[in-house]
């Protein structure tokens, strides 16, 4: 099955449709979109202000912080690595 791609219309047609007192349930069967969908195009929605097709352009300072959350990602994991190759090494030597 394929991804679907929804114009920015039809997202702010869900969306109203949503805020209108309809269920998600209800929506998702009548349009045929998944429940969980619905639900990011509403935060998305509230996010961006009413329209989907612009990006949320970041400041330097979130630039700075996801780098430094990829990078603390990554060194937690060769951390663990090493941690276990420890381990493994210790008991192998007894």
């Amino acid at each position: 099955m394929g991804r679907k791609k929804h114009d920015n219309e039809f997202k702010v047609m869900i969306v109203e449709l949503l805020k209108s007192g309809m269920k998600a349930k209800q929506i998702s069967t009548d349009y045929d979109i998944d429940v969980s969908m619905i639900s990011r195009w509403k935060r998305e929605y509230e996010v961006k202000s009413g329209d989907f097709s612009k990006k949320k352009e970041l400041t330097k300072e979130e630039v700075e912080l996801k780098a430094l959350k990829k990078e603390l990602r990554n060194v937690t994991m060769e951390r663990d690595i090493l941690k276990k190759a420890v381990s493994i090494f210790s008991k192998s030597d007894r």
